[in-house]
């Protein structure tokens, strides 16, 4: 991996909050959750979306349970009151911060 592509992984870890919370207002399971957000042009790793949503969780932004469909039990994951109310701040922020970037980079 070169340096541009380790830059790439640091600058897409600062969002990925964000877009993961932005994706969870239906709830998903962690697959489901990777093929939605890879759909939309946004790839992540299990290895980093399945600790992520453990971190979340535990930071009272997501809320989870456990459903049978079919064969076999899936964790299903939504967004919190907490994860609610801490959305709209964070798509302010990234906007912010879009604009200042945008103007830096002009």
């Amino acid at each position: 991996m070169t340096n541009a592509d380790n830059l790439s992984l640091e600058l897409r870890r600062g969002v990925i909050i964000l877009a993961v919370l932005s994706q969870l207002k239906e709830a998903q399971y962690g697959y489901s959750l990777l093929k939605l957000m890879a759909e939309k042009g946004f790839e992540i790793e299990q290895g980093t979306l399945y600790p992520l949503l453990r971190r979340l969780e535990e930071r009272g932004l997501l809320q989870s349970e456990w459903q049978v469909d079919g064969s076999r039990p899936r964790r299903y994951y939504s967004i919190s009151p907490g994860g609610e109310k801490a959305l709209p701040k964070l798509k302010a922020e990234w906007k912010a911060l879009v604009k200042v970037i945008d103007g830096l980079l002009a």
